[in-house]
């Protein structure tokens, strides 16, 4: 058995970097940008008022001085005129600040009578004047890699670009194997249960960005199985639930060597999910995963989660881990890492009593995996752990 960081040292190399794609930019959220954003222009392009108020100048503006309003600037509409010398121009946010003008004395602070305004007596000294490229100039870039969020979108916008290139979506094709499984909302027999592995790797590479395909149930045939590949054709990832181990019935490792593809590794020294395989199938890569619902999902977060990041162009690296004092005291780990199903609480992590690799309800429970090194002593509560978020 390998470690889980040799395994991803061999996930890694055998990923590969996908290529981008121009979309629209109301297309582009939670894309990964793949090539650089660059500015047609400044923003603001012009000197503009932050307040609504009176446009003067700054020199002449002191307790008491009186102007003469002699024009309006709204937002859209400017003061084509130069602001002289006891002239004001009312001004409302957003308004080009008119030439010859240096200060916005915000309406609060001024009394009007007419055409003639009279500043009061505690007046700031804020100029109130957004400057001109303040937030970014033509020619600056929103750089690649990056995960566009709805914040990067609104300043694309701002930016004047309306479409960017972002990596290609990963194809993912997602096949199930075993005669014991049947689909959702189907009537299962005596001795079947319901498949749920790919129902849950579907919605988890959804969120990562992928574009995944649920094939049909392989049964543990090699006609089966060969058929759910030939289903594959055209993916970029390949990902087995189930058959990966050395049973009678386990047929993913046969029939992927039959079809030519040289396996990276085989069995990850890790609970739960130890029985994982990977190499590349023709253009595809290949990844094959633990039939226990549970094992299926962490190595989901695990491996899975990181080589799509990896695919999109950002860094090939481990899934973050973060860490938290224990909420409870925990026992010595075995000669595996643990990836342990537990909660956040105020007082700490707090990993659940029942660990096995079936238990679903647990996983829906968890919103963390606290990671235990191998023979990792037994440790207090209070005591510092890393974990896997499992919150999107």
């Amino acid at each position: 058995m390998i470690s889980v960081s040799q395994a991803l040292d061999h996930l890694f190399a055998l990923t590969r970097r996908l290529p981008g794609e121009e979309v629209p930019l109301r297309e582009a959220a939670g894309r990964v940008l793949a090539r650089d954003a660059i500015s047609t222009r400044d923003q603001p392009p012009f000197a503009a008022s932050a307040m609504d108020g009176y446009a003067v100048i700054g020199a002449e503006a002191t307790p008491g001085a009186r102007f003469e309003v002699v024009g309006e600037a709204a937002a859209g509409h400017r003061y084509d005129g130069e602001v002289r010398a006891g002239q004001a121009v009312r001004i409302f946010t957003g308004a080009p600040v008119p030439s010859g003008a240096d200060r916005v004395v915000i309406q609060e602070d001024v009394h009007r009578d007419g055409d003639v305004i009279t500043l009061g007596q505690g007046l700031g000294e804020a100029t109130n004047i957004r400057p001109a490229a303040g937030d970014f100039r033509a020619g600056n870039r929103l750089s690649a890699p990056r995960r566009l969020s709805p914040e990067d979108i609104a300043l694309l916008a701002s930016m004047n670009v309306a479409s960017v290139t972002v990596a290609r979506r990963p194809s993912v094709a997602l096949i199930s194997t075993g005669d014991e499984l049947v689909m959702p909302g189907e009537n299962p027999g005596p001795d079947q249960i319901i498949a749920s592995n790919t129902f849950g790797l579907h919605a988890l590479l959804r969120n990562l960005g992928a574009a995944p395909r649920l094939l049909p149930i392989a049964r543990d045939t090699r006609a089966s199985l060969a058929t759910a590949f030939d289903l594959a054709a055209g993916a970029d990832l390949v990902v087995t639930i189930g058959g990966a181990s050395v049973g009678d019935h386990d047929l993913v490792a046969d029939v992927t060597s039959e079809r030519g593809m040289e396996r990276a590794f085989y069995k990850v020294a890790m609970r739960p999910g130890k029985p994982l395989m990977a190499g590349r199938l023709g253009d595809a890569m290949m990844l094959g995963l633990p039939g226990n619902p549970v094992s299926a999902m962490v190595c989901g977060h695990v491996f899975l989660a990181p080589v799509i990041r990896a695919m999109i162009g950002l860094a090939a690296a481990p899934a973050p881990r973060i860490t938290a004092p224990l909420a409870a005291g925990i026992a010595t780990n075995g000669p595996r890492e643990h990836y342990m199903r537990a909660t956040l609480t105020p007082q700490g992590i707090l990993p659940f009593a029942a660990q096995d690799s079936a238990l679903l309800h647990v996983l829906s429970r968890a919103d963390a995996l606290l990671v235990r090194p191998p023979r990792d002593g037994a440790r207090k509560a209070g005591e510092m752990a890393e974990y896997i978020s499992l919150q999107s």
